[in-house]
């Protein structure tokens, strides 16, 4: 069996290009390490920078395992070797990279993708992006797929102010055709993506070009992101770290974050690029004079020319003078569609001209405002998208006049118009107000608040609101002071919900120059007196102490603090050797007192004990400038230990100086903290007077309605007591109207049946059953009794009324009447008993006893409807005399 062979002896060049694909692994192990410490300039660097195409090969191997590898030592390669590897290597390792790497394994995938990043991140995106598009256009689905995840990542880390997205936005339709699903969700996941930053600027690049249903779909996908903060740049280019640390260096943190900022607020540039067209020379030269024409549909057709020729993306630049006055004209027009049309033909110019517009804003623009009195929605639609076109065109200084003249307009239509319009240039501008804009918009806005018409009243809120979002509480709450909390809340609720593109940034006061004082003070301590004017001038400044204000010309008077540090090491007290050196100096001090006399005049008295640190220091030179030194020649050595002195006098000035230079920077920030710390208390201060004033409204809001509901309850009792009396009173009376009604009825019937008997009929007519059988005794209604003898009864009973009860009691005469008895039909009785009938005579006299007793019973019918109408006379006397005291009752 043959030696395997030590792949470690051969160079690494050799390693990266054998056949076996152990010695390529181990070579791309080798490799990352060695790049993980060497330096930019090893002899390893500069040979696979100039044999860039050994990469192309190992970052596209076709041993997956080795091939992560190889990914791995890329990426190390990349970190070491700069701008210059990135650049030399990157058009033969994107390729392979997207359609090895990042179609491998999860590793290699991960690696891929960050030597894609490190390629954007070491130069520039475009070079990168350049490369990946033709990808997109690869017969394998899962390439594309790759491509466009790329491509997602690196707008997500990179952001599109730092990547150009137009080229890719292009072909987007493109990847919405694809026939494979896979494609056309990660391009819709890169959409997503894109429109993170761009919203829907980017919408008309590729947005026409996509089906009803894929647009759809993307609105659902848009939904979620609407919600989302801006995003942010999360990895920055290798230029952009270097200017951002130059920066951080260079300057205050103040003005690098400012920088930083506007950096990322800058807009991004989404306008296609189109060829301009010569718009003018399409223009019918008859034009004015077809507007001037007493026909409306002649001047709508002039217009119609106009509109035809001016609209396009782009219009090179003419003499439009006499199209924008005939716009201005046609908007006093009567006909409606004439006033559209010129407006839309003022839209398109204004999209077409950009910039170039602004010299014809003062012919047309308060046309249109005035126009906006138009009631019609279609009219002022088209007016209001004119008016937007201006102002992007121009800006808000050169509208702002004509707004705010709009804005005193007599019509309510025409200021509410002009008020969304100005709300609508104050959010999308990107231009701070200054403070006199702010101010003048302050004031117009007050106005509004107090108009009778809501709208105006919103509107007015509205531009508060929003002018508060940009200018923030600084230079916002003077302006809304006088205004109640009411509407002041309204303003603080469209502040917090408006989107605003601008964003005020107060600019921080440079800091003192440190080194201004030490130049000042000087380190040659000059004699002369011409050179008063430094001293003078560093004397003058605010907020100086008292200390400097007498100091000579680079010469600052000694004071205490300084005098003790430089003479504590040289004389500590107690030292006896100094007195004689302070006694050879005191002719110097004595000299030099007229000196010092000019700058103070107390210091004219001779004193006995000088200060001794700051006499050598400080009046050595006057002594040597007198002539007067030569005196103490026997002491020669006491003149060399004044020259030290000065310096270190002067460079102990300058030290106190800075440090009095380092205080003033903090009593100034101290000074600004303070104020801002004022504002906010101030802003909390409303917010609580505003809270407490809602508290106590709601409090008092709550007590209202529970009143009121008390109230209601108390009425909703009444009414039930009043429904049941009043349900009691009509069954009371229901009920009485019902017995007379039966009364009436029983005493007719009886009536009737009394007058039918009289005709000979069987005089019978009692109820059966109210006599008892043959030979007991009964008990009549009349509270008579009787008893049958022989079948014949000894006392017939009579009909009787009772008052009380109002009913009739008729006893059942038919019981006791021959054919009733059931001896006719040979029946039995109702008791069983079998009784032969009773004899002639005896029924002859039953007969006429009947009589008798039917003549009575018509007589005691007679009283009792007698009886009964005086009932009905008193019931009705009754509920009369009820009627009557329930009414007194309530009266009470």
């Amino acid at each position: 069996m043959a030696e395997q062979e030590d792949f470690t002896l051969l160079p690494l060049p050799d390693q990266f290009a054998h056949k076996n694909w152990k010695a390529r692994k181990l070579g791309y192990e080798t490799a990352a390490k060695e790049f993980a410490t060497a330096q930019p300039n090893a002899p390893i660097v500069r040979d696979f920078i100039n044999d860039s195409a050994l990469w192309k090969a190992a970052v596209g191997d076709s041993n997956v395992a080795a091939q992560g590898d190889a990914l791995t030592a890329y990426n190390a390669f990349l970190d070491i070797a700069g701008t210059e590897g990135a650049r030399k290597t990157r058009g033969s390792t994107i390729t392979p990279i997207v359609e090895k790497g990042l179609t491998g394994r999860p590793a290699a995938k991960a690696a891929a993708l960050e030597g894609i990043l490190l390629l954007i991140e070491l130069d520039k995106p475009d070079p990168v992006v350049e490369e990946l598009l033709p990808l997109l256009s690869n017969k394998l689905p899962k390439i594309v797929v790759a491509t466009l995840g790329a491509l997602r990542d690196i707008y997500h880390a990179y952001g599109c102010k730092t990547v150009e997205p137009k080229p890719v936005l292009k072909l987007l339709p493109k990847m919405y055709g694809h026939a494979d699903k896979n494609v056309r969700a990660e391009a819709q996941a890169l959409t997503v993506e894109l429109y993170r930053w761009l919203r829907e600027a980017m919408k008309p690049l590729f947005w026409g070009e996509l089906k009803p249903v894929q647009q759809t779909d993307l609105e659902k996908l848009f939904e979620p992101v609407k919600d989302e903060p801006a995003p942010k740049q999360e990895r920055l280019l290798r230029s952009q770290q270097a200017a951002k640390e130059v920066a951080a260096a260079a300057g205050p943190e103040e003005g690098a974050d400012e920088d930083v900022e506007a950096e990322e607020d800058a807009p991004i540039d989404l306008e296609p690029e189109f060829e301009a067209v010569d718009a003018f020379a399409k223009i019918p030269k008859d034009f004015e004079e077809r507007l001037s024409s007493a026909k409306w549909k002649e001047r709508k057709e002039a217009l119609d020319d106009v509109f035809t020729a001016v609209n396009h993306p782009s219009i090179q630049e003419g003499q439009f003078d006499g199209v924008v006055r005939g716009c201005a004209k046609s908007m006093k027009d009567a006909n409606i569609m004439v006033v559209t049309i010129a407006a839309n033909c003022i839209e398109a110019m204004a999209k077409g001209l950009r910039k170039s517009f602004g010299r014809y804003r003062s012919t047309i623009l308060a046309s249109m405002l005035e126009r906006f009195k138009e009631k019609k929605v279609n009219v002022t639609d088209a007016i209001g998208a004119a008016c937007d076109a201006v102002f992007v065109a121009t800006g808000l200084g050169d509208v702002e006049a004509d707004i705010l003249e709009a804005l005193k307009n007599k019509n309510p239509q025409v200021k509410e118009n002009t008020a969304r319009f100005l709300i609508r240039c104050i959010k999308s501008t990107r231009e701070v107000p200054s403070l006199e804009q702010a101010k003048e918009l302050s004031e117009t806005a007050k106005k509004l608040l107090v108009e009778s018409a809501p709208g105006l009243r919103d509107a007015g809120a509205e531009i508060l609101g929003v002018l508060w979002k940009i200018m923030t509480d600084r230079n916002m709450l003077n302006h809304l002071e006088g205004i109640d909390d009411i509407k002041k809340a309204k303003i603080k609720e469209f502040a917090d919900t408006a989107e605003v593109k601008a964003k005020w940034k107060p600019k921080a006061a440079p800091p003192p120059k440190p080194a201004a004082a030490p130049a000042a003070s000087g380190k040659r301590p000059a004699p002369g007196s011409k050179r008063p004017a430094p001293a003078k001038k560093v004397a003058s400044r605010p907020q100086s102490p008292p200390l400097m204000a007498d100091d000579p010309p680079l010469a600052p008077r000694p004071t205490s603090r300084p005098a003790a540090k430089p003479t504590a090491g040289l004389r500590p007290p107690g030292a006896g050797l100094k007195p004689p050196a302070g006694g050879l100096q005191r002719p110097s001090a004595g000299l030099k007192a007229p000196a010092s006399s000019t700058a103070s005049p107390r210091r004219q008295t001779p004193s006995l004990e000088p200060e001794p640190p700051a006499t050598p220091s400080s009046r050595a030179p006057a002594a040597r400038t007198t002539g007067l030194a030569n005196r103490p020649l026997s002491k020669p050595s006491t003149a060399p230990p004044s020259p030290p002195q000065n310096p270190q006098a002067s460079s102990l000035s300058a030290i106190e100086r800075q440090e009095l230079l380092d205080l003033r920077a903090e009593l100034a920030l101290s000074r600004q903290n303070a104020s801002e710390l004022r504002q906010d208390k101030v802003r909390l201060s409303a917010q609580i007077t505003e809270l407490q004033n809602q508290n106590a409204q709601l409090i008092e809001d709550h007590t209202r309605d529970v009143l009121s509901i008390k109230a209601k309850e108390t009425q909703l009792v009444r009414a039930r007591s009043d429904v049941e009396v009043a349900e009691d009173r009509g069954n009371d009376l229901s009920r009485e109207v019902e017995r007379l009604k039966r009364e009436i009825a029983r005493l007719g019937r009886g009536r009737g049946a009394s007058e039918s008997d009289g005709g000979g009929s069987d005089p019978s007519y009692a109820r059966p059953g109210a006599v008892a059988s043959s030979g007991r005794s009964y008990t009549s209604a009349t509270g008579r009794s009787g008893d049958y003898t022989n079948g014949t009864p000894s006392h017939y009973p009579t009909a009787s009324f009772s008052s009380s009860e109002g009913k009739e009691n008729i006893p059942d005469l038919a019981a006791h009447s021959p054919s009733s008895s059931g001896h006719a039909s040979g029946k039995p009785e109702r008791n069983g008993d079998m009784r032969p009938p009773p004899p002639r005579v005896e029924r002859d006299r039953y007969d006429s006893g009947g009589r008798e007793a039917m003549q009575r019973s018509q007589s005691d019918g007679v009283e009792s409807w007698k009886r009964a109408a005086e009932v009905t006379q008193n019931l009705k006397a009754r509920i009369e005399m009820m009627k009557a005291r329930q009414n007194i009752g309530r009266g009470q």
